[in-house]
């Protein structure tokens, strides 16, 4: 039986830390967990590209076998948003 590839990404902050204690308590011998931590980079910058790879623009993300999970797609700032507050409006 193959084993369930997490790929966690966290910024390592106070937000990130409850993420991270929660899938590694849920973890099983199925599980190959593999954390990275995007404010320390990794050596081989494979953190960063797989970033842009799954789409990733929130943290904390869980990637499983290669797919983003849904509570973690479509979060993060943008563009559309921050125009529809105003941001960038003088009046």
């Amino acid at each position: 039986m193959a084993k369930r590839k997490i790929e966690l990404f966290t910024a390592g902050c106070p937000v990130c830390e409850p993420v991270v204690e929660m899938v590694q308590s849920m973890a099983c011998e199925s599980c190959d967990v593999t954390i990275y931590n995007l404010a320390e980079q990794c050596d081989t910058k494979e953190c960063v590209s797989k970033v842009k790879e799954y789409n990733i623009t929130s943290l904390p993300a869980v990637v499983v076998n290669g797919e983003l999970l849904s509570c973690c797609a479509g979060r993060g700032v943008s563009r559309e948003q921050l125009e529809a507050a105003g941001i960038g409006n003088p009046a």
